[in-house]
């Protein structure tokens, strides 16, 4: 296994992780606002908090659902294509999609700096948003980690079949 895709595993394993404990974090807190509110009690902001982590949770398993293929795909057209030009349709596909989610990697973090500059401050708790902006950038950087290592294989693969084809 190459380097890179040793990194982008590792990496997307610890943000996995981080997914994984703010999801739990997320249903206990959910779970003990609904309990309080039986009693009279309401937790102030929790649908901040709650919309909060669910973005953390989803933004930090992106590069992971990547690397295990658990996203939804659709390839009737590609079945019906020979091996090299699937091979360069995967190619294609991998940068495009690499310099999409690097160009929102760059934006979201960029979007988190002029939060964090302008002290933007969340409607309901007024408090702090930008550190769940910067989560989601972490995110979306481990996506295109492993997009970047998707685009890697699918340039040596695509080297490979063309080799192979004089």
């Amino acid at each position: 296994m190459p380097a890179l895709a040793r990194l982008s595993t590792l990496v997307n394993r610890v943000l996995a992780f981080c997914a994984g404990v703010a999801l739990a974090a997320m249903m206990f807190f959910a779970v003990a606002d609904m309990v309080l509110r039986r009693f009279g009690i309401t937790v102030a902001g929790s649908y901040e908090i709650i919309g909060w982590m669910s973005a953390g949770a989803l933004a930090l398993a992106l590069g992971s659902v990547q690397e295990h293929r658990g996203h939804v795909a659709i390839d009737l057209l590609l079945t019906r294509l020979g091996q090299r030009q699937r091979a360069v349709i995967d190619l294609l596909t991998s940068l495009l999609s690499l310099l999409l989610f690097a160009a929102v990697a760059w934006y979201v973090t960029a979007y988190g700096r002029l939060l964090q500059q302008t002290g933007s401050l969340s409607e309901t708790l007024q408090v702090i948003v930008y550190p769940w902006v910067y989560v989601v950038a972490v995110g979306t950087a481990g996506l295109t980690l492993a997009l970047l290592a998707d685009f890697v294989r699918a340039v040596r693969n695509c080297v490979t079949l063309l080799r192979s084809a004089r």
